[in-house]
């Protein structure tokens, strides 16, 4: 595990606005690119491709942290806390499998860490946890109106209503893990 240098951690929990507005938060992430992993078509997919639900894309995040401030365990439990990992190709209305949940690991350090905390989480859900654990394929950043979405878009509907509260209990539940 380095501890000096900054790491990766790439997570698909839905739509990636959420995902990218939750992380965007939390002390000791530098970064958070939305994106597209984990498909079987070659070429770097466009966001029309992905939603068609044929490329086997997920819409991603890819994190950027500081070890040193934040644990990869600690990002995950983030992760497996603020959507729901126990549909299956499914958050709320968003369906087909570019929106399944997702954990892709970059080396076998993170795969180990990710296999201890989705055990952790089957007891903590009445339903089977259905994330897939995968190491990571290529990643490809998603098209530049993608990022920083809410950030940028914070008054439009699907922000207001599905993302705004998901903060809300971000805040309720981790406040001594956000930045100030």
């Amino acid at each position: 595990m380095k501890i000096d240098a900054h790491e990766k951690a790439t997570f698909g929990g839905g739509c990636f606005w959420c995902t990218e507005a939750i992380f965007q938060h939390v002390n000791g992430v530098i970064e958070v690119v939305s994106g597209y992993a984990g498909g079987q078509v070659p070429g770097k997919p466009t966001y029309r491709e992905v939603c068609s639900g044929l490329t086997g894309h997920a819409e991603v995040v890819q994190i950027t942290f500081d070890p040193g401030l934040i644990t990869y365990r600690d990002l995950l439990v983030i992760f497996m806390t603020t959507h729901d990992p126990t549909t299956l190709n499914r958050q709320g209305a968003d369906v087909g499998t570019q929106y399944r949940s997702v954990i892709f690991f970059h080396d076998e350090y993170q795969k180990e860490i990710a296999h201890g905390v989705l055990d952790e989480m089957k007891t903590y859900y009445e339903n089977p946890v259905v994330t897939e654990l995968s190491p990571l394929p290529k990643f490809f950043e998603a098209e530049d109106y993608h990022q920083d979405y809410y950030e940028n878009n914070s008054a439009q509907g699907y922000c207001q209503y599905v993302i705004t509260p998901k903060l809300s209990r971000l805040r309720e539940h981790y406040a001594d893990m956000l930045k100030k």
